[in-house]
């Protein structure tokens, strides 16, 4: 997802290089020219049938020995499996990711369910690992933790299949070059912000998407961002800068299901709100400017609620300036706010406010 993250892929087939994804979903995703709509399952949106499909278009299915692909699920991952194997084989350069890295040892972890991150890891002559920052942990000890809130989150195993774990280069066994990127691209500025941080403990398991309620209704493609869902709608906006992703704060019903999933407790109703907020004072500050009428006005206001006595004086001169466009008891037509009432009804200030009665009130009492 790093690579995605920062669009490797058409990077590399810009400068003349074809790279292959070699996870079952991510290549059905790559065959068919789609975007994934899912961390750990790509393909969620993509049925059997338009699998075949995608192979029968893509591959060399007569060379791989399957003219004949069939629809079930056996069969479409044999052709993968065949389809691939050559690559493993033939390619001389790797690229992974890693679940953790570990600062104690140097050593990199990826966690996978079927074998190709094997493969893709040990049979390249050189192999270079894209990693983001927020990906390293202490010491090998804190892998064990993160091993089983990862499985168990993201498909309910006690543990996933493989996990591989490298250090460095061997002279008798795997590639013979590693090279290891430390990927940023606004982590740091992440970090800065107190409130949003959090984000950053992401394992990428997507409870948080299975517990969605919005995400179920809509699917990974309505976010149209890299990573969708809830951590994407807190992730997203900080690592892009607000100004490109102004609606993923708003893809949410701020229901608190994401954060009762979180395997690592990570408060994404609480992030949402804090980006709306960060998105309000920058459109005011920005897009309107500081002097706008809506600004001017919501700082009038401040002022006013400020002091009993502003808040008194400013009710009796609502209540004489709204003589002229006032009608059985509404507004109808006052200048600024045409717009609101042609659908609304504002009503009227009465004549005695709550305050007013009130003290009143309470000196007929004392008399």
């Amino acid at each position: 997802m790093t690579s995605e993250e920062i669009e490797l892929n058409p990077e590399l087939a810009a400068h003349g290089i074809t790279p292959y994804e070699t996870d079952l979903a991510e290549l059905i995703i790559q065959l068919g020219e789609d975007f994934s709509s899912h961390f750990v399952v790509p393909a969620l949106h993509i049925n059997h049938l338009q699998i075949r499909q995608i192979f029968k278009r893509k591959m060399p299915l007569e060379q791989l020995g399957l003219p004949d692909l069939g629809e079930k699920p056996p069969e479409l991952a044999e052709a993968a499996r065949r389809y691939l194997r050559e690559k493993f084989l033939r390619v001389k350069i790797g690229v992974s990711g890693a679940n953790f890295a570990v600062a104690e040892t140097g050593s990199l972890v990826v966690v996978e369910s079927e074998g190709n991150g094997r493969m893709c890891l040990t049979l390249p002559d050189v192999l270079i690992s894209l990693v983001g920052i927020e990906k390293v942990v202490p010491t090998f000890q804190d892998l064990e933790v993160f091993f089983n809130m990862l499985a168990r989150s993201a498909t309910g195993e006690r543990m996933s299949p493989y996990v591989s774990v490298w250090t460095a280069v061997n002279p008798n066994d795997g590639p013979k070059e590693f090279h290891v990127v430390l990927l940023d691209n606004g982590r740091t500025r992440v970090l800065e912000d107190e409130e949003g941080r959090q984000a950053l403990h992401c394992i990428r398991c997507a409870a948080c998407l299975n517990a969605c309620p919005v995400y179920g209704r809509t699917g990974g493609h309505a976010y149209g961002a890299v990573y969708p869902g809830p951590i994407g709608a807190i992730l997203m906006p900080q690592l892009q800068a607000l100004e490109h992703s102004q609606s993923l704060p708003y893809a949410s019903s701020l229901c608190g299901a994401c954060y009762e999933a979180c395997p690592v407790k990570i408060n994404i109703p609480e992030v949402l709100v804090h980006l709306r907020s960060e998105l309000v004072q920058g459109k005011q500050s920005r897009i309107r400017g500081k002097l706008s009428k809506e600004n001017l006005g919501m700082k009038m206001m401040s002022r006013v609620f400020q002091s009993e006595s502003r808040l008194r004086r400013a009710h009796k001169l609502a209540r004489l300036g709204q003589g002229p466009f006032k009608a059985d008891g509404v507004v109808s037509s006052m200048p600024g706010f045409s717009a609101w009432t042609r659908s609304r009804d504002l009503p009227a200030i009465p004549k005695q406010s709550f305050r007013e009665w009130w003290h009143e009130r309470q000196r007929e009492k004392r008399a």
